[in-house]
């Protein structure tokens, strides 16, 4: 019997697909790369940038104190990656004793990278996932560093703080909006009409919804790629059809998933 990998990636389900990935970089083009060896005509618009934010005293004062924490959690592999350069700084070799955490499967690869052994959701990559963790249940009186960018969900702050916990945000880098001319938004919305928007992210989603009031184009792909389903909600109320939560955000994994809704609708609609 065929595993749904090799099912699930043959030609007919995702071949000449239109797929819109707006992921920030390098995420989406490398995304891309694998929705089109599936023989999907998949193109690029980001709907967030990422840029790193100027150290400062207390950022300097954060890192050079870090063998006072006890539980090191990092919100995405970029607030990974962010944190561990800045460390590097101070740390030639990083204090012993430290809990690592990753919300999701990328998150805790970056800090495998660095020799790291975190802890991690053993379903799902949201910060409720993260929170379920039983390490993190009784942290009364315990030290916790939040990586993460300028501004973000307060989900995991708010709930380890009414655990207890001593929590300290590390804001490493902001995230914006990248700009896009009329012309280049409508050949990637309006001329293009793709079939399955990939929008991996709240923030994402609400930046993509307001580009095309911008510029009076509307979005209507049979198919938007949401992480949560507290954000396929929020995709509803925006009037998006059909919200994907795929099983995993793992690159094989989304387009798996896409190509497997794309061969559902097709039977249903048969």
């Amino acid at each position: 019997m065929a595993t749904p990998h090799a099912e699930f990636q043959q030609p007919s389900e995702l071949q000449g697909r239109r797929v819109l990935i707006c992921r920030p970089e390098p995420e989406a083009s490398r995304l891309a790369e694998a929705f089109r060896k599936a023989g999907a005509d998949a193109r690029v618009m980001p709907m967030m940038a990422r840029e790193p934010l100027p150290e400062t005293p207390e950022q300097r004062g954060i890192l050079q104190q870090l063998d006072n924490f006890s539980h090191i959690i990092a919100v995405s592999p970029y607030a990974a990656r962010r944190l561990m350069e800045e460390i590097d700084h101070w740390w030639p070799q990083l204090p012993a004793g430290l809990q690592w955490y990753g919300v999701g499967a990328g998150t805790a690869a970056v800090f495998r990278k660095h020799g790291l052994k975190p802890r991690m959701p053993a379903e799902g990559w949201t910060s409720e996932a993260l929170l379920a963790l039983p390490s993190l249940q009784r942290v009364d009186g315990e030290k916790v560093l939040l990586a993460r960018g300028e501004h973000g969900r307060e989900l995991i702050r708010e709930t380890l703080a009414q655990r207890g916990a001593r929590i300290t945000t590390l804001p490493l880098y902001r995230r914006v909006l990248p700009y896009y001319s009329a012309k280049q938004v409508k050949a990637l919305v309006a001329d293009f009409h793709p079939e399955v928007v990939i929008a991996l992210s709240g923030e994402t989603l609400n930046n993509l919804v307001e580009l095309g009031h911008r510029y009076q184009l509307a979005l209507t792909p049979d198919i938007i790629v949401v992480p949560a389903e507290r954000v396929a909600e929020q995709a509803r109320a925006l009037g998006f059809r059909k919200p994907l939560v795929p099983g995993s955000l793992n690159d094989d994994d989304l387009v798996i998933s896409v190509a497997s809704c794309l061969s559902q609708e097709a039977g249903d609609n048969g």
